[in-house]
């Protein structure tokens, strides 16, 4: 229904570059994270750009391009690479390809779709994360220049970006309408890397603590019209939850089938473990529940790639997808026992790696929350 001829064909080509350039490797960037070489070869793959302009250097496809992307690493056991290269082509750059100028379109969307440019956007602040009205980040016009000051934490490529996209009030006094959204390259004095925080899982990618200190930038650096920053943002946020909630069901759906193939190999009381009824309904329940949490996010998805802007809808992707991918990263940790509790099989790293989903883009309590005003409560 959703996945035409020219899809399953990307879906090969990701597949293959796949296992044959980043899978091999992936142990060792758990260990050092990867290198901003694989990114560049991303680009030229054509794999950064996949629903961009051409006139941009993309390959101008639909919604469901970036979906195949982003099940093909899930698939792949990714992780924190897969999360780097969904910060790059659907979080950062999105905004820039919707609200900017060509002028900033050929300088820093065009060089990040190739590759050349790793890009990030930074939002949470070390105290504002869910409550991101509270952020406290600050952009003072003076002359044909804004100052930047402030603070910004879990930013995933923070640490290698070339170019950040910052989220700052310009006026603090505009409430929702004094944010606007900026575009800072690295090397520009006053913005620095603080610190590179170490954390639970996504070992593969690096994320950094940010710090502006009049950190000042070019006029022409804002992105749409001055305090345009919060409904940019509130856009931005619907495509990173909904292509995060793909991943995860893709993800979950992985880790199901190595459960799967493990139950039916491993023997305990003389038969495959698979024979047990415990363990045979409780396959039968992941499967089931990523079945449907999938035909909600393909519905969604389709809605998006239309045009629409379904945020009731979005919200719940993302909330069960996220769900269903813990519980059936720790359902397969049950089913391997000690085995799975182990770093040399996949699912210990799936569950590290599922774990943030239910709390970056929007926790699974801000998502209820949406949710339920949506029904006006």
């Amino acid at each position: 229904m959703h996945f035409t001829d020219a899809h399953e064909e990307l879906r090969l080509h990701v597949r293959r570059f796949l296992e044959a350039e980043v899978v091999p490797h992936l142990e060792e960037w758990e260990e050092t994270t990867f290198p901003d070489s694989i990114m560049r070869r991303f680009g030229e793959l054509g794999l950064l750009g996949l629903r961009y302009p051409p006139e941009y250097g993309g390959q101008g496809g639909d919604y469901f391009s970036a979906v195949v992307l982003s099940e093909e690493m899930a698939r792949a056991h990714c992780g924190g690479l897969g999360m780097a290269v969904a910060v790059q082509a659907e979080m950062a750059t999105p905004p820039v390809a919707r609200f900017g100028s060509d002028e900033q379109k050929r300088r820093f969307l065009a060089p990040a779709i190739t590759g050349e440019a790793i890009a990030a956007i930074a939002m949470t602040e070390p105290d504002a994360g869910s409550d991101l009205a509270g952020m406290r980040t600050t952009a003072r016009r003076d002359g044909d220049e804004y100052v930047i000051d402030g603070r910004k934490i879990f930013i995933t490529n923070g640490r290698r970006c070339h170019w950040c996209l910052v989220v700052a009030k310009s006026d603090t006094e505009a409430g929702h309408r004094g944010f606007s959204l900026f575009i800072v390259p690295r090397g520009t004095p006053g913005f620095q890397v603080a610190r590179t925080l170490k954390k639970l899982g996504m070992h593969s990618s690096d994320t950094a603590e940010l710090v502006f200190d009049d950190c000042r930038v070019p006029a022409d650096h804002r992105l749409g019209g001055e305090g345009e920053g919060w409904t940019e943002l509130m856009w931005e946020l619907q495509g990173e939850r909904l292509i995060a909630a793909c991943g995860q069901v893709a993800g979950a759906q992985a880790t199901f089938e190595y459960a799967m193939r493990y139950a039916t190999d491993r023997a305990a009381f003389g038969r495959p473990i698979s024979q047990f009824q415990v363990i045979k309904h409780r396959l039968v329940d992941m499967a089931t529940r990523i079945a449907a949490v999938r035909a909600l996010v393909y519905e969604t998805c389709e809605r998006w790639d239309r045009g629409e802007y379904p945020v009731r809808e979005i919200s719940q992707c993302k909330l069960l997808a996220s769900q269903v991918a813990v519980d059936v990263a720790d359902d397969a940790i049950q089913i391997l026992g000690g085995h799975g509790y182990m770093a040399e099989f996949p699912v210990e790293r799936a569950w590290r790696d599922a774990r943030l989903s239910r709390i970056g883009a929007g926790t699974d309590e801000i998502m209820k929350e949406i949710i339920a005003k949506s029904f006006g409560l």
